[in-house]
């Protein structure tokens, strides 16, 4: 489905959420606007047409005259075989950035050979444009406390911490933040989620404005928002699937692709892949303008799942958003 078909149905229909949003102290002499495109769980290594998902994304962004594009984790691991999958992204003329995914490492990479092989900035670092500073976090980390659940690493340690303390102190600008794992989510998200959050809601209340305006996450492949303390929290779904696991596994697809793709079948598919662009005008507004598609048949009703069996409802869908400043 063509986004701008979506576009007019959305607004016709139900599907705009108007939130509050106060970020007017500090930014009242701003008449910039930031642009950027984002996507999340395009699982090169799971998904047999993650190359397709991807070219998608890039030939629209291409025309969009963004500011930059960042992918939110579960990308593609450091495989030599992918790196026409890293060619589709790095085809991008702007600028581009990375979060890493829990899923990044499978195969027994380590973190430092997938921010090697994406060519990204760092494990975890921000950058400034169009009057925002932006924060990238590595919810991977391994060297918090011994009593973490078991599993992936799902957690944002005291160093990292320290760092973001001290790069939020450093900045007067209004600040997103992008972790792949959600900080608002206990359905497997960031195991020290309310510490993570303390320092940004501590970085508000110093700064006298709302300076951290929102934080973006993936992971959990689905399409929600939540407000704790005045800063929004926002789910982009993910560009492919929603994991159902083995109870629910169906293979939809050739035997040649259960062949090299065996996770599919683990999945509800989406027909069409997801994403989103977002609009900050400082001095207006945060508009998010989501993508919509369809489950490959059989979905996760017709399987008999229970629609919120993951917590979220499951839907395949970026639901279109604007944040009133």
């Amino acid at each position: 489905m063509q986004r701008r078909k979506f576009i007019k149905s959305a607004i016709g229909g139900s599907s705009v959420l108007l939130l509050p949003l106060n970020i007017s102290a500090g930014t009242k002499k701003s008449s910039q606007s930031l642009k950027f495109g984002i996507c999340a769980d395009v699982h090169k290594d799971i998904m047999h047409d993650a190359d397709a998902r991807l070219q998608a994304f890039i030939d629209e962004v291409t025309h969009e005259n963004l500011d930059f594009i960042i992918q939110m984790g579960d990308f593609c691991r450091p495989y030599d075989y992918n790196q026409g999958f890293m060619d589709i992204w790095n085809s991008f003329p702007g600028k581009k950035y990375h979060v890493i995914g829990n899923h990044d490492m499978d195969g027994g990479f380590k973190r430092e050979q997938v921010v090697d092989y994406w060519k990204s900035d760092g494990k975890y670092y921000s950058f400034d444009t169009k009057g925002v500073h932006c924060v990238v976090l590595d919810g991977n980390d391994h060297d918090a406390s011994s009593d973490r659940p078991g599993g992936y690493a799902r957690i944002i340690g005291d160093e990292q911490l320290n760092w973001l303390e001290s790069d939020l102190e450093q900045t007067s600008l209004p600040t997103l933040i992008f972790c792949h794992q959600g900080l608002d989510n206990d359905l497997g998200g960031i195991y020290n989620a309310t510490k993570s959050r303390l320092v940004l809601e501590r970085a508000n209340k110093k700064a006298g404005f709302q300076k951290v305006i929102g934080v973006f996450s993936g992971h959990h492949h689905q399409d929600y928002q939540n407000t704790i303390n005045g800063i929004h929290y926002i789910q982009i779904n993910s560009m492919s699937n929603q994991w159902l696991g083995d109870k629910y596994k169906h293979n939809r697809y050739s035997k040649e692709v259960d062949e090299k793709y065996p996770w599919v079948k683990y999945t509800a598919p989406y027909k069409d892949p997801l994403w989103a662009i977002v609009d900050i005008s400082l001095n207006k507004t945060l508009k998010i303008e989501g993508r919509k598609s369809e489950f490959v048949k059989p979905g996760p009703k017709e399987l008999g799942v229970n629609k919120y069996a993951f917590g979220y409802e499951n839907v395949p869908v970026i639901s279109d958003r604007i944040f009133k400043l």
